[in-house]
Parts: C-alpha cells; sequence; structure tokens
C-alpha cells in the first residue's frame, strides 16, 4: 500500500507539472498572439494616419475649378480662427451670438456691394457725355464731392453719424463684438473680392462666403452647446446637498 500510495503521489505531482507546463506554453502562445494582435492593430492605425495625411495634402494641392473658391478657401483659412475666437467669448446669453452672427452676415453683404456696382459700371467713373440737338454735352460729376469744396450754405455743426452696421432689434452687446470683429476682416474679404474680375468667379465667391459664414456659426454654436460639463464626484454633490442655507458661507477643507 506505501508503494502504491507513494507512486499516486508522484504520478499526481507529475501530472500537476505537466499541467502547468502546459499552462505556461498556453499563456505564451496567448500572449504572444495578444502581442501580435496589438502590434497589428497599431501598424493599421498608422497606416490610417498616413493615409489621412496623404489625402489631405493631396486635397490642399488639388485646386478647384474655380478661381473665385480658390481664392475664397484661402480667405477663409485666415478669417474664419478670428471670427470663431470672438463668437465663442459670448457666453451670457444666446441672443448676443444670435446678434454677432447675423452682424457679420450682413457686414459682408454690406461690403461687397460697392464692389459689384463699381464691376458692372467697368470699374471706372468717367464723364458721362450727352447730346442735345447735335452737341455734346460733357456732364461733370458733383463738384460739391470734392474734398477741396467748401460747403458755406452749412450751419458748420456735422450731422450725427449714421449707424450703418447696427441692425434694429438685435443685441447691442453682439452688435459691438460684430463690429471689432468686422474691422480685423472686412478688408481681407475685399482685398480678395477685388481680385476678381470674372463675373462668375465673383458670384461664387460671394455667395458661398455667406454660406460657409452661416454654417461655420452653426458649427460654433453646436460647440458651445456641447461643452463637456465640469466634472463632478459623488462627495461633492452629497456635500452640495448637505451645505448650510443660503447666506451661510462654508470654507473649504484644508489639509
Amino acid at each position: 500500500m506505501d508503494i502504491d500510495r507513494k507512486q499516486y503521489m508522484e504520478e499526481q505531482l507529475l501530472r500537476e507539472h505537466i499541467r502547468k507546463a502546459i499552462n505556461v506554453v498556453l499563456d505564451r502562445a496567448e500572449n504572444k498572439e495578444k502581442q501580435q494582435l496589438l502590434e497589428e492593430k497599431d501598424l493599421r492605425s498608422i497606416v490610417r494616419k498616413l493615409i489621412l495625411q496623404e489625402k489631405e495634402a493631396v486635397a490642399d494641392e488639388s485646386p478647384h475649378a474655380s478661381t473665385g473658391i480658390n481664392v475664397l478657401e484661402d480667405l477663409l483659412k485666415n478669417i474664419i480662427p478670428v471670427i470663431e475666437k470672438d463668437f465663442k467669448r459670448m457666453t451670457t446669453e444666446p441672443t448676443q451670438r444670435e446678434s454677432f452672427r447675423a452682424h457679420i452676415v450682413k457686414g459682408a453683404e454690406d461690403l461687397l456691394a460697392p464692389s459689384e456696382v463699381n464691376l458692372g459700371a467697368g470699374g471706372t467713373q468717367e464723364p458721362v457725355m450727352e447730346q442735345e440737338e447735335g452737341v455734346e454735352i460733357e456732364i461733370e460729376d458733383d463738384p460739391t464731392d470734392d474734398e477741396a469744396f467748401i460747403d458755406i450754405d452749412g450751419d458748420g455743426v456735422p450731422d450725427e453719424e449714421e449707424d450703418t452696421f447696427g441692425i434694429e432689434g438685435q443685441d447691442g452687446t453682439g452688435r459691438n463684438f460684430a463690429e471689432l470683429t468686422f474691422k480685423k476682416v472686412s478688408q481681407q474679404i475685399l482685398d480678395s473680392y477685388d481680385l476678381l474680375s470674372n463675373s462668375q468667379d465673383r458670384t461664387l465667391f460671394h455667395d458661398y462666403l455667406l454660406t460657409n459664414l452661416k454654417l461655420y456659426f452653426d458649427k460654433f454654436e453646436n460647440e458651445l452647446k456641447n461643452t463637456v460639463p465640469e466634472p463632478t464626484t459623488p462627495e461633492y454633490e452629497a456635500e452640495k446637498e448637505a451645505a448650510p442655507e443660503a447666506g451661510v458661507e462654508e470654507e473649504p477643507l484644508e489639509f
């Protein structure tokens, strides 16, 4: 019995060693497989990033079929970050941002209107020639428009400057922010637009400028609405609910 018991114990010990050895082999194989999967995942991630970067580079290098859109794209890269920064500073009321948006879009529309008129007139102002009974009469510009003209009929008191930028009924804070922002970007808009003489290019530039301004304002508003709330803890919320009544200030714990 003793020999059988000893032999039995040895067999059990051998089986235990074999089981452990098998587990070690399996663990190594599993770890190796996991490592391979991780390496493959990392490799795929790197390849994906390289592909995206290559696509972006190709997109940047491939111009649009319209010169007007190409000029607008360069303009937006410069002015949108400026507009976004000022837009997102107004967080008290949504009406402030709504007013800012309305004033910027209207400002861009009004800014380009004179350039469109000048292009329609050939870009220059020449004296108009009229004929009356076979005699040519040259119609000169209004002499009172000359800077050197001194108006002796006026009372010497300049008229109060009219607010041509504001929109009636819109929030004043949004209007004021928009005016400051528009001063930063208006010359860039005008310079880009004036590069174009082709009517189709100018139309595309005008329409897509206003469209993109509105789309970017939608994007900025959504980003503000989706702002991540301040992290909290159950302990803080419990302390907040058990806080003393209003008017009694509780000091934070000191460590």
